[in-house]
C-alpha cells in the first residue's frame, strides 16, 4: 500500500511522461439535422494530466509487479517504472520499520505499569493526617521564599509501628546486612520523622479554605488523589478542578504530595528567627499574616542536590545518572503539558539506594506552570505576567521575550535548558550562570561560544547533551525526551552501537534483552538500584522515532569526532 501511495505521487509529479491513452470518441450527432460542429478547441492546459489516470489505474490496481511489467511490455512511462521498481526495494525496509515500532509499543506497555514513584509513607494510615494536631512536628528543614519546611511524624498506633516495622524488616534484611549497609544509613532521614510538612506562608490569599487552595493551586499539581479527601481543606460542594490546573501522573524523579490540607498557623520552632514577618497578628503584633493557611506533607528526603554537590564528588558515570534522572523527570513534565519554571539544586531532593547512589526528585511546583487552556504556550501580553521563579536559570527564550499583543512563550524546551546548566554543578564546576566572578553569563545575552569547557573526563556524548542542551534556539535545543534517550544509550547500549550498520531488527532485539535483564533484576534485587529504576523509566517510555533520533545523533556525534582526531 505505501508503495501505490508513493507511486501515485511520483505519476502527479512527473509531467513530462505521457501514457498513451484511447481517443477519446466524439459526440453522437442528434437526429436532427444540424450544421457541422466546428472543429474542436484545443484541450485546456489541465487536461493531459487527466490522461494519467488511467495508467495510473493500471499500474496502481492490479498490483505494483503487475503493472511495472505491463508498462515494460508497452515500452511506455520509463522513469516511472524506474522510480517504482525503486520503491519496491523500500517496502521490505519499512515492514521492518513497522515491525520494530509495535515491538516498542509492546515493550511499552510492559514497563508503563511497573514504573511506579516511591511508596507512600502513610499507606498504613489512609485515613489520617488529615489535620495538623495529627502530627508531632520536628525541627526545620529549609525555608525558601514562600514557605518553611520541617520534619514530621505520626504518632505511631500499636498496628502502625507494627506496619513500619514490618516494612524496615523488609527493605533491610538480616542485622549483618544491615551493618553492610551502614555506610548509606547516614544519609537517611531519621526513622522517627519520616514525613516533612510545608507551611506555606498566606500573606494575601484570605483565611477561607477555597480562596488559600485557589491561590496556592500550582503546590497541588503534584498530589495524589487522595491527598485532598481530609476535613481539613475540603471545599463545599463538587469539587472543581483548583484554577484549571492539571493533575500531574505519579514519577518516579517528580515529589508527591500525599496530603494537602488546610489549618490555623501555628508557633513552630525558629519561627520568630526564620519567618517573623509573616506570622499572624495573633502569633507576632507586627505580622502580615493570615490566620489560616495549606499545609502540604510529603516523604522526608535526607537532602537537597546543592547539599549533596557540597559533599560529595559523583564520578562522571554517578553523575552522567543523574543528569539522566532530571531529563527523565523533565520529560514527564513536557508530556504532560507542565512546565516547571523553577529548575535549581535546592528545589530538587536526593535519597540513596541500598548501594548508595543518589536518586533524584524534583520538588516545589509553585512556580510551575500547569494551566489547562494554554498549556505550554503562554500569552505574554503584559509585563505582570509571571514568567517563572528562578531568573538566573530562565531559558533565552523566556528572558528576553517582550510582552506585547500576540507574544507567547513556549516553555517546550525551558526546563531542558535549565538541565543542561545544573549538569555543570552535577560534573563539579560552577554553575556559569550564577555569576561566579568575571566567567559568569547571563542567560539573557550568553554566546554559545562561552560555556566553559567541560573536563577531558567526560564523555563525549555528555558534552554534546550538554551543549545542545544550553542551546539559545529552542528549535535546535535536544528535548528532553531525545538527550535522555543519548544517554541512555551511551550507558546502556555499547553493544548495539558498535555494530557496523545499525538496523531496526538488531534495535529490536537488544531492546527485548534490555527487558528481559531488566525484569529479571527487578525480581531479584527489587527496585532499590538506581539502574534498575532508570532502566524501567528507559523502557516505559520507548518510542521508535524519537529512540532512532537519538541513536544517530549519537553515532554521528562519534563520527564526526573520529574524523577530526584522525590524521
Amino acid at each position: 500500500m505505501a508503495v501505490r501511495l508513493l507511486l501515485a505521487r511520483a505519476l502527479r509529479l512527473l509531467p513530462r511522461c505521457r501514457f498513451r491513452c484511447a481517443p477519446r470518441p466524439e459526440p453522437r450527432p442528434e437526429p436532427r439535422s444540424v450544421p457541422a460542429p466546428s472543429p474542436s478547441p484545443s484541450p485546456s492546459p489541465w487536461r493531459p494530466w487527466l490522461s494519467w489516470l488511467p495508467a495510473a489505474r493500471r499500474l496502481l490496481l492490479p498490483g505494483p509487479a503487475r503493472g511495472m511489467a505491463a508498462a515494460a511490455l508497452r515500452g511506455r512511462g520509463g522513469a516511472c517504472l524506474a522510480l517504482a521498481m525503486a520503491l519496491g526495494l523500500v517496502e521490505p525496509r519499512l515492514e521492518e520499520q513497522r515491525r520494530a515500532e509495535a515491538a516498542c509499543r509492546h515493550i511499552q506497555t510492559v514497563f508503563v505499569g511497573r514504573n511506579k514513584p516511591q511508596k507512600d509513607p502513610l499507606s498504613c494510615f489512609r485515613w489520617q493526617g488529615f489535620k495538623l494536631e495529627e502530627y508531632l512536628i520536628g525541627q526545620p528543614i529549609g525555608k525558601g521564599c514562600s514557605a518553611a519546611v520541617y520534619e514530621a511524624a505520626i504518632p505511631f498506633s500499636q498496628r502502625g509501628q507494627g506496619c513500619v516495622e514490618s516494612r524496615h524488616l523488609a527493605g533491610h534484611g538480616s542485622a549483618s546486612q544491615a551493618a553492610e549497609e551502614e555506610p548509606v544509613v547516614k544519609h537517611q532521614p531519621k526513622e522517627a520523622f519520616p514525613l516533612a510538612i510545608k507551611m506555606m506562608w498566606n500573606i494575601s490569599a484570605g483565611s477561607s479554605s477555597e480562596a488559600i487552595l485557589d491561590a496556592m493551586g500550582r503546590e497541588l499539581v503534584p498530589a495524589t488523589g487522595v491527598a485532598l479527601a481530609g476535613e481539613y481543606g475540603a471545599v463545599p460542594g463538587r469539587r472543581k478542578p483548583i484554577l484549571g490546573k492539571k493533575k500531574l501522573q505519579p514519577h518516579p524523579n517528580i515529589i508527591q504530595v500525599i496530603r494537602a490540607f488546610t489549618s490555623s498557623v501555628p508557633l513552630l520552632p525558629g519561627a520568630f528567627a526564620d519567618y517573623p514577618d509573616v506570622l499572624p497578628l495573633s502569633l507576632n503584633p507586627r505580622g502580615i499574616g493570615h490566620s489560616r493557611t495549606l499545609f502540604l506533607v510529603m516523604k522526608n528526603y535526607p537532602c537537597t542536590l546543592r547539599q549533596y554537590l557540597g559533599e560529595n564528588s559523583p564520578d562522571v558515570c554517578l553523575s552522567t545518572m543523574m543528569i539522566l534522572q532530571l531529563l527523565e523527570g523533565v520529560d514527564h513534565l513536557v508530556r504532560h503539558g507542565i512546565a516547571h519554571r523553577d529548575l535549581k539544586s535546592d528545589n530538587i531532593l536526593v535519597e540513596f539506594d541500598s548501594a548508595g547512589c543518589p536518586w533524584l526528585v524534583i520538588t516545589d511546583f509553585g512556580c510551575c506552570l500547569a494551566d489547562e487552556s494554554i498549556g505550554l504556550r503562554l500569552p505574554f501580553t503584559s509585563s505582570y505576567v509571571d514568567r517563572g521563579g528562578n531568573g538566573c536559570l530562565m531559558a533565552p527564550e523566556v528572558i528576553t521575550a517582550s510582552p506585547g499583543p500576540g507574544t507567547v512563550i513556549n516553555y517546550s524546551k525551558s526546563d531542558a535548558w535549565a538541565v543542561g546548566a545544573i549538569a555543570y554543578e552535577i560534573l563539579g564546576l560552577p554553575n556559569p550562570f550564577y555569576g561566579h566572578g568575571a566567567s559568569s553569563l547571563e542567560s539573557r545575552s550568553y554566546r554559545e561560544d562561552q560555556l566553559p569547557s567541560l573536563p577531558d573526563r567526560v564523555p563525549l556524548e555528555v558534552k554534546q547533551v550538554i551543549k545542545m542542551l544550553l542551546r539559545r534556539d529552542p528549535n535546535k535545543r535536544l528535548s528532553a525526551r531525545v538527550a535522555a534517550n543519548v544517554l541512555h544509550l551511551s550507558l546502556w547500549g555499547e553493544s548495539i552501537l558498535a555494530t557496523q550498520a545499525l538496523k531496526p531488527d538488531q534495535m529490536v532485539t537488544w531492546l527485548l534483552c534490555q527487558s528481559a535483564a531488566t525484569l529479571l533484576t527487578e525480581g531479584l534485587v527489587g527496585k532499590s538500584l538506581v539502574e534498575t529504576k532508570m532502566k524501567m523509566c528507559f523502557l516505559a517510555n520507548l518510542d521508535y522515532e524519537e529512540l532512532w533520533a537519538a541513536a544517530f545523533l549519537l553515532l554521528a556525534w562519534r563520527s564526526r569526532s573520529e574524523c577530526s582526531t584522525s590524521p
